[in-house]
């Protein structure tokens, strides 16, 4: 995570025995991503990981901390909030908002296998019907009508062809989010960003998954979508791998089986989500943020996937 805003121990002295936690023995700084602050924290408690929201504001922040304490209350393994004297999960570090969680067991698997995808799909479909009796209502506040406005402004960085590519995908999803197939797909909330790098394995069983700060309600199916475009690929040209997408949503359908809409929208939804994430890459690119450890993902990534996805049909779901 990139490190917008320093944090030294020497800051959390005194700031820190509001929490149940001990002293804070070693702060560490986390160089991935680039949305908020992720740190490392070591207690006379244990380990931890502290965040501070560079972009989400304390109105916007209850429903992804109360997401996570209500999917944590289910056995959902997820990080699990931790709470200050006064029985607050959102306290200002800095003047801006921020967190501490428990910390996961285990490390990135970032060559999965058939394995690791079932054990992916499985917990995922775990997660949507944990997230049915959640109360808290927010959309993907990088969804459809974040790309409409985003679009605009990265165009005029692109080639010809390129940005044809880009306005006619977005054109399309627009048409097709105002059909009766997308309306009858299942909704709820939605982690959003389930990447690699977002989930955690010991050996071949996963221990967990974190990083809920692009949560929202949207589709099912788009949240499945996201997942499978990163864990079921091969990263060098965006490719599905049958084997691994198989796994995936075979695991997925034993948990919670998919529709008649889902199957019929699941090549669109593929779309949907290479869409989305090569819109942020090429907004972070073109209109970057200062840092620290600022990494900037290459935007052309998700071009390739997008365009593996509009020439080769998907595995059908539970094909």
């Amino acid at each position: 995570m990139a490190v917008f805003t320093s944090v030294t121990l020497d800051d959390l002295s005194q700031w820190i025995k509001q929490f149940p936690l001990g002293q804070a023995l070693n702060l560490q700084g986390i160089a991935s991503g680039i949305e908020n602050t992720n740190f490392f924290l070591t207690t006379e408690r244990g380990e931890f990981v502290l965040t501070i929201f560079e972009n989400l504001s304390f109105e916007q922040l209850p429903f992804y901390v109360q997401l996570m304490r209500h999917l944590a209350e289910r056995g959902v393994p997820v990080p699990d909030p931790v709470a200050n004297e006064r029985g607050e999960l959102v306290v200002p570090l800095h003047g801006k908002p921020s967190i501490i969680v428990s910390k996961l067991a285990g490390s990135s698997q970032m060559d999965p296998q058939p394995v690791h995808c079932a054990e992916v799909g499985a917990m995922l479909a775990r997660m949507h019907l944990a997230g049915r009796d959640f109360t808290l209502q927010q959309p993907n506040l990088r969804g459809l009508d974040w790309w409409t406005q985003t679009v605009p402004g990265v165009l005029a960085h692109l080639d010809a062809d390129t940005a044809a590519l880009l306005s006619s995908e977005l054109a399309f999803q627009q048409e097709f989010a105002a059909t009766d197939t997308y309306r009858a797909l299942a909704r709820g909330p939605v982690h959003a960003d389930l990447f690699r790098n977002n989930v955690m394995f010991v050996g071949d069983k996963l221990s967990g998954c974190f990083d809920f700060y692009f949560a929202g309600w949207d589709s099912w199916l788009f949240d499945i979508a996201v997942t499978v475009n990163d864990w079921c690929i091969d990263l060098a040209t965006g490719a599905l791998d049958p084997a691994r997408v198989q796994a995936l949503t075979h695991a997925y359908h034993a948990a919670r089986p998919f529709t008649a809409a889902e199957q019929d929208a699941w090549q669109p939804m593929l779309r949907a989500a290479a869409l989305r994430f090569w819109v942020s890459r090429l907004h972070d690119f073109y209109k970057p943020r200062a840092a620290e450890m600022l990494t900037p993902h290459d935007p052309t990534h998700f071009e390739r996937v997008l365009r593996q996805r509009l020439q080769t049909p998907a595995p059908r779901l539970n094909a």
